[in-house]
């Protein structure tokens, strides 16, 4: 039986060699963009979660409400993104993908997807069925870790 040390370096070997891969995959399909990390994490975040107000974007990626009100304005001058009034509250507003931006994002995540499936191709087929099942169940796991402290964050903010 598998230990919590064994899992823990089993999943850190994975996650820094996915990480290395697929960023610099998407790194090489965005050099050309000219937009920064945090600009181009902005629009990942949209991308894989959908529209959010501001303080969504700060909350998630860890960056001052300020700094995420830069790239807002940034992003929204280049057309990467639009801002629209949430229709339940006329304070906030919700920002989201342009066509522009998700054609932009399209590419690098296209990049990624090339390197997963070339991965998908050195593994054994047999083998792929149980790796599809583990991956998901570790999916769910981290999603639900994700959703208690977003539900942290959002009870400290109302508190605060």
């Amino acid at each position: 039986m598998a230990t919590g040390r064994e899992f823990e370096s089993a999943v850190r070997a994975w996650a820094s060699v996915f990480m290395r891969r697929s960023v610099h995959e998407f790194m090489v399909a965005m050099k050309d963009s000219g937009l920064s990390t945090s600009q181009l994490n902005t629009l990942m975040r949209l991308h894989y979660r959908g529209s959010c107000p501001v303080s969504g974007i700060s909350d998630e990626l860890g960056l001052t409400a300020a700094a995420a009100s830069q790239i807002v304005d940034r992003l929204a001058g280049m057309g990467l993104i639009e801002r629209t009034e949430d229709p339940t509250d006329r304070r906030v507003r919700q920002v989201r993908l342009t066509a522009k931006g998700r054609g932009l994002v399209a590419r690098g995540v296209e990049a990624r997807i090339a390197w997963v499936r070339d991965l998908a191709t050195r593994v054994p087929p047999g083998e792929l069925g149980g790796i599809i099942q583990a991956l998901a169940r570790l999916t769910d796991a981290a999603n639900a870790s994700d959703d208690e402290h977003l539900a942290k964050l959002a009870m400290v903010r109302s508190n605060g």
